[in-house]
């Protein structure tokens, strides 16, 4: 799973064996039929309503829903299909309604599913319906590449890259080229929030900083985090959050004195289109005012004015509802027009010789609906019209719209509008003076006072001299090197700075941090990790990411024996020696090449089984069971010898090690905290760890055998190689870490650009030249398991057949020579039982006792006997 989405099929089937259960369990207490299919000769089409019935947003859509197909049905009463709904609550939990997908699709039988408000609940569903083969109607869900692959997904939503064009419109239109984002961490919000954040990079709008809550995000949490915002300078925020967090956002907002004259609030209108509660329900729109929102804009018209009306009436009848829903919503319009959309192609689709589907006569419906024209495109109803909102007191007022043409406009007639002006706007404080955020065109500095991170350990990395006359710094080295690159395009002068304090770069990070007067950077060695990034803002990794082991080359003089467990060695000798000997004792009566002395015939035995190995042996073969032996004995070789030259080569060429004994010692680099996590994996067991301070260090460690082997990360190790080639080796492990960057304040300006230029480099090959002008190696990479010995039990059943085989080979040869030589059996099995019925009357002669009367004639008796049995045998 990705974010929570299902990518592995194996898992989807699993999870829809334990959802049959849990939907079972519970569907007995949803309501099913809403809409009941009347009079003769109608045929009902069902359909799944998915829906959170504890929400407000999901009571509108499940009235809203409901009374469209009647209104339809009311219109079009000549129609001979019925749309019947079955409602399930999903009570905002994303499995349960992919649950009650599963329960629709299999109690029910729907042929469309409408549901899925949230990221998540989408991406479930439209799963089950791609396996299903059944449309899935999704309203308000986020748009999003990964939700694209759905080929019966359908999506009525905003047009999330038209508002955060407007956005961006509206930003640069009151000169404002910074922001801070204030964003709700969860998968549907992140969406949209990364649209937002990449078209802002392309506009050339700064971002300051990117700051996540969720529902559960405490409000010491809040206020420490909206305080770091504060304390950086911003003025203009763009809130991408639910209405639940906004609540919680702007009573901390207020309390830090930023929800005053000078600061602008920009919601989006995701955020603004989940507003349903009045004031009078505890929704206080007095802390919120001033700010200004994007929401999708519905035209008011007669039908949406009736359909409202009538909406509102129906909401007595439902229990517990009237009270929490004051107006229609966004998405409650998006229903109806999704519904008669589906009443339409559900009649298109029972009509006589139609040849459409129920999900392309969906996408094909063309009509005027209560949001205006619906019409898809690509299997999206992407709703691009926007009002602007400026929210007054416990009201709002519209101060605008954005136009699909790239404009602003105050007048309802988007299309024609040409204005592009607004209305004017009460910003927080109460003045109609906008704030003046921070600008791009002010003084720059144009020196950029830059930290250096060297202690001249990795020379080729970083190597800082100062001239003991001028005292001037000098920086080079292939970190340098990027840097320089990096930043050539944008006109600055580099000012660079010994860090002399210590090796640590946390502390590095923390002092950059603090020090916003002295610092703009940091460059050198720094490891891009979660604590530092606390601190200063990191560029994207211009090294390779991960941690490697590097160890001396092994040069065994019996490195061929390798490949094979011994074990697999001697049965493999052994099945060799069986097949000689079985082909032998086929061969021997009629082929004169497997006869002769027994010293010629051992040695034929022999050499033909081993031959086998290179397909060496000329002897030709008259008997087809010795055919049939050697076959099946030479598939077995063939994979025998294939896999011993796989597994050499890789020994061979990758020289890959394994550390398994507890005789490791290894050597790191000092303080490197990076180097020691690693000596937490299981495999690796170490006796004696050793800190090194430079790459000669390390080579000395290793060639002298003081280290078994050493743990670091790749940049490092790159350096180590290149400097003595051919003497060690590397195995490339998990990528652990995330590289190295470059280090600037927060929010500074440069990361963005500087992170581009990098990716510049790597793209047109210029990262790789300086790479190799100073590293100028290339690595033989393999992975942990490369040189394991193949052992028996991977080839277990490779000598299960060839033993089968030959025992069948031997099971015929002897009922063959049975069959030739029976009576010579039967004779000698007559002959042997004969000899032991005489062997039994003779012990049982001695066995009896003699009779104390006659003693001397029962002698004479048994003598008699003995005599008769010997003359019998003497006849035989």
């Amino acid at each position: 799973m990705e974010g929570f989405g299902i990518q592995d099929p194996t898992l989807v089937s699993f999870l829809l064996l334990v959802l049959i259960f849990i939907s079972n369990c519970f569907a007995s207490s949803q309501n099913d039929d809403v809409n009941e299919d009347s009079g003769w000769g109608q045929q009902r089409v069902r359909a799944g309503l998915v829906l959170d019935l504890s929400s407000v947003e999901g009571k509108i859509v499940r009235s809203s829903v409901s009374l469209a197909l009647s209104d339809f049905y009311t219109l079009n009463s000549h129609y001979k299909t019925r749309v019947s709904l079955s409602v399930r609550n999903s009570q905002g939990e994303p499995l349960l309604a992919l649950a009650s997908a599963v329960d629709l699709l299999q109690t029910v039988g729907v042929e469309a599913i409408i549901g899925g408000s949230s990221f998540l609940e989408t991406k479930f569903l439209a799963e089950i319906g791609e396996k299903a083969r059944v449309p899935v109607i999704s309203l308000n869900s986020p748009t999003s590449l990964s939700l694209r692959r759905y080929s019966h997904l359908i999506q009525a939503t905003h047009d999330s890259s038209s508002e955060v064009k407007g956005i961006t419109a509206f930003m640069k239109r009151f000169d404002w080229n910074s922001v801070a984002l204030v964003y709700e961490d969860e998968d549907e919000w992140r969406e949209g929030m990364q649209l937002m954040v990449d078209h802002f990079h392309e506009k050339g709008v700064r971002i300051w900083s990117k700051v996540g809550f969720t529902v559960s995000s405490t409000e010491e949490v809040m206020m420490h985090q909206l305080g770091n915002l504060k304390n950086l300078g911003t003025v203009v925020f763009v809130v991408h959050l639910s209405e639940l967090v906004v609540t919680h956002l702007f009573h901390c907002v207020g309390k830090l004195g930023i929800m005053s004259e000078g600061f602008a609030w920009i919601l989006t209108a995701k955020s603004m289109n989940s507003f349903h509660k009045s004031t009078g329900d505890g929704f206080s729109k007095e802390a919120m005012e001033g700010v200004v929102g994007f929401r999708s804009y519905v035209p008011m018209s007669k039908a949406l004015h009736n359909f409202t009306l009538r909406w509102r009436k129906s909401l007595g009848h439902e229990e517990d509802v009237g009270s929490e829903i004051t107006r229609l919503s966004i998405s409650g319009v998006w229903a109806h027009d999704v519904a008669w959309a589906l009443a339409r192609a559900a009649e298109v689709t029972r009509v006589i010789d139609a040849s459409s589907t129920l999900l392309e006569a969906i996408t094909q419906c063309r009509f005027k609906g209560l949001s205006g024209d619906f019409q898809m495109k690509e299997k999206s109803f992407l709703w691009d019209k926007f009002e602007i909102v400026n929210l007054i007191g416990s009201g709002e007022r519209r101060v605008g719209f954005w136009n699909t043409n790239g404009t602003f406009s105050n007048t309802k007639h988007l299309p024609s509008s040409t204005h592009n002006k607004l209305e004017t706007i009460i910003w927080p404080g109460g003045t109609i003076r906008s704030p003046q955020g921070h600008k791009q065109g002010g003084k720059k500095r144009k020196t950029l006072r830059v930290l250096v991170t060297s202690t001249n350990r990795f020379t080729r990395l970083v190597k800082v001299t100062i001239d003991p006359l001028t005292k001037k710094l000098t920086a080079e080295g292939f970190c340098i090197d990027v840097f320089l690159a990096s930043i050539s395009p944008f006109n600055y002068d580099v000012e660079f700075t010994l860090w002399r304090n210590s090796s640590n770069y946390d502390d590095l990070a923390y002092a950059l941090s603090v020090q916003k007067d002295k610092y703009d950077a940091a460059v050198g060695d720094l490891t891009i990790t979660s604590n530092r990034s606390s601190y200063v803002d990191f560029t994207m990794p211009f090294t390779e990411q991960g941690v490697g082991i590097i160890a001396p080359r092994d040069r065994s003089t019996w490195v061929f024996f390798q490949p094979l467990t011994p074990d697999l060695w001697l049965t493999s000798a052994a099945f060799f020696v069986l097949t000689g000997i079985i082909v032998w004792l086929i061969e021997r009566p009629e082929n004169k090449e497997f006869q002769g002395s027994w010293s010629q015939q051992i040695g034929v035995m022999l050499w033909f089984g081993f031959s086998t190995l290179v397909y060496a042996h000329r002897e030709k073969l008259k008997h087809n069971l010795s055919r049939f032996v050697v076959t099946v004995w030479v598939f077995a070789v063939v994979i025998l010898t294939t896999s011993y030259t796989a597994t050499l080569t890789s020994m061979m060429t990758m020289q890959q090690i394994r550390f398994n004994s507890n005789k490791n010692h290894v050597g790191h680099l000092l303080g490197s905290r990076i180097a020691m996590a690693a000596f937490a994996t299981p495999s690796i067991q170490i006796m004696c760890k050793k800190g090194v301070n430079s790459s000669e260090e390390y080579a000395k460690l290793l060639l002298n055998k003081t280290a078994t082997f050493v743990v670091d990360e790749l940049p490092y190790l790159r350096v180590i190689l290149g400097e003595n080639p051919g003497k060690f080796f590397m195995v490339k492990t998990q990528s652990t870490t995330n590289g190295f960057g470059f280090m600037f304040q927060k929010g500074h300006e440069l990361v963005p650009k500087v992170s581009r230029e990098i990716t510049n480099l790597r793209e047109n090959g210029r990262l790789n030249e300086m790479a190799k002008g100073l590293l100028e190696i290339q690595l033989p990479y393999a992975t942990d398991d490369t040189s394991n010995p193949i052992s028996l039990d991977r080839f277990r059943g490779v000598f299960m057949i060839t033993g089968v085989s030959s025992a069948f080979a031997l099971a015929v040869l002897l009922i063959h020579w049975l069959r030739e030589r029976w009576e010579d059996v039967v004779s000698l099995v007559n002959i042997f039982l004969s000899r032991r019925l005489v062997h039994l009357r003779i012990l049982f002669a001695r066995t009896m006792p003699p009779s104390p009367i006659d003693e001397p004639i029962g002698v004479n008796a048994v003598q008699m006997a003995q005599r008769n049995i010997q003359q019998e045998l003497v006849h035989m």
